[in-house]
């Protein structure tokens, strides 16, 4: 048996090497690079052909890296791979997911339709499905999630004295119950009002049983940061031991990483997107997830 291929995008290496040795696939060699006009240079320097191909590509930062990720599977294809597979620990464009001003894209459902015409499967980890059921219902190719939420109880378990788990808001509730659970901590969940992106207004429930806890925000995604910086704030400021950040995806946006450390928190994610703060490792959960998606050639 041909063993398939795993490709990465510019800045994925890191992870691909961990899934070609968990999955025993054959490391590809992708040579990428942009001309002066930032148009892009795109060969592959391991052949596809005949080979089930999969292209790992973290889509953080998404719009700079769509377009070479689009080429990179149409090109395994023209090659003759007999499958082509996309690894993508972030999945971007998921919080359009409806039109609530007249004349606005769905960006989730264009995406989605882009990737499935792209690749013949999918893996992601936790996308954010907020008015969707399943990934099902825009993606048109087969799709597996991974969930992260165990690994977060079990790192909150081995390294967190005495926590309790706090969510952003009502919509998160049953997914911090679950962590909290798991964890073996009590949870609670903060009041929030959004008024911008970047406007956001919250107010802590009673706590005071709690008092003497490690304070443990866990949301999916950090990226303006906005209510984990003012949850920290209100916290410090009420006497609270200094709190403790965790995100599935960290994007960080507008220095979001550097404030919330200001403002007294340590903040840890997992490797979905790399960053320094990467404590918790999805790379076993991907690789069983790909062995259950993709098909390998004979």
């Amino acid at each position: 048996m041909t063993a398939p291929l795993l490709f990465a995008m510019p800045g994925n290496e890191w992870l691909s090497a961990e899934l070609a040795d968990d999955l025993h696939y054959e490391l590809g060699q992708l040579n990428m690079r942009q001309f002066p006009d930032e148009e892009t240079y795109l060969r592959f320097a391991s052949s596809p052909e005949a080979r089930s191909v999969a292209i790992v590509c973290t889509l953080a930062h998404p719009n700079e890296k769509f377009l070479p990720l689009v080429f990179t599977a149409a090109t395994a294809r023209e090659l003759g791979a007999s499958q082509v597979g996309l690894v993508s620990p972030y999945l971007a464009y998921m919080r359009q997911d409806r039109r609530f001003t007249t004349g606005e894209a769905v960006t989730s459902r264009q995406v989605a339709h882009l990737i499935s015409e792209a690749f013949d499967w999918m893996v992601t980890v936790d996308p954010h499905l907020h008015r969707y059921g399943a990934l099902g219902e825009i993606y048109s190719i087969p799709t597996r999630v991974v969930h992260a939420a165990p690994l977060i109880s079990q790192w909150i378990r081995t390294n967190i004295t005495n926590p309790v788990i706090i969510g952003p808001d009502s919509e998160s509730e049953q997914w911090v119950a679950a962590v909290a659970k798991d964890a073996g901590a009590p949870y609670c969940v903060l009041e929030k009002v959004r008024h911008e992106d970047r406007d956001v207004r919250i107010t802590l429930k009673d706590m005071n049983k709690w008092k003497g806890c490690t304070p443990v925000l866990v949301d999916d995604i950090i990226s303006s940061g906005r209510t984990m910086i003012e949850a920290v704030r209100l916290l410090t400021s009420q006497g609270w031991t200094s709190p403790v950040c965790i995100a599935v995806h960290g994007l960080f946006a507008d220095n979001s990483v550097v404030l919330l450390v200001e403002a007294g928190a340590r903040v840890v994610t997992t490797n979905s997107v790399r960053h320094a703060t990467n404590e918790i490792d999805i790379g076993r959960l991907l690789a069983g997830a790909i062995g259950e998606v993709a098909v390998v050639s004979p």
